[in-house]
């Protein structure tokens, strides 16, 4: 399970400002990639494995109830949704509200159902990444914007 955040940085001649990409590998400029060709810098900044109670509301908020291991775009204000009702889970730990609220999904490599140590540890390692990523957004410089937040997940 991840979530990618893609950064537009395509270099136009007209812009006052231009991001500078240099890809090395070993020290050493790659010459196969061209910089002015590069449009978006794409970072994994969410990994989850096993933690079905997250991607089940990612299926259900994101992904229109489609569940084909297809990347979809997440806004913030849904990330931030998503935090809120982890942190709600977490404080709470009470089986009833979890299970009503962000519910966990059996199948293929999905790991537990149970609502567990290991599923409040789901929901804390949520709210730290989406908590990373809020500040990134608030700090980031003017005139820079990221093209935004994906989800994906593989089985």
């Amino acid at each position: 399970m991840y979530l990618s955040k893609k950064t537009y940085v395509k270099q136009w001649k007209h812009n006052e400002k231009n991001n500078a990409v240099t890809v090395k590998f070993d020290g050493k400029v790659r010459k196969d990639i061209k910089p002015k060709r590069i449009s978006h810098i794409i970072e994994e900044v969410g990994y989850w494995r096993k933690a079905n109670h997250i991607h089940n509301w990612f299926v259900k908020e994101v992904q229109e109830g489609r569940d084909e291991c297809q990347e979809s775009w997440v806004s913030i204000d849904q990330l931030k949704e998503l935090r809120d009702l982890c942190k709600e889970v977490v404080e709470k730990k009470d089986v009833v509200f979890s299970s009503e609220n962000l519910p966990t999904s059996s199948g293929f490599f999905f790991g537990s159902t149970e609502y567990d140590e290991y599923y409040y540890s789901d929901c804390e390692d949520t709210i730290k990444i989406i908590d990373g990523l809020i500040k990134e957004e608030e700090n980031k410089p003017d005139g820079c914007y990221s093209s935004g937040y994906y989800y994906r997940a593989s089985w």
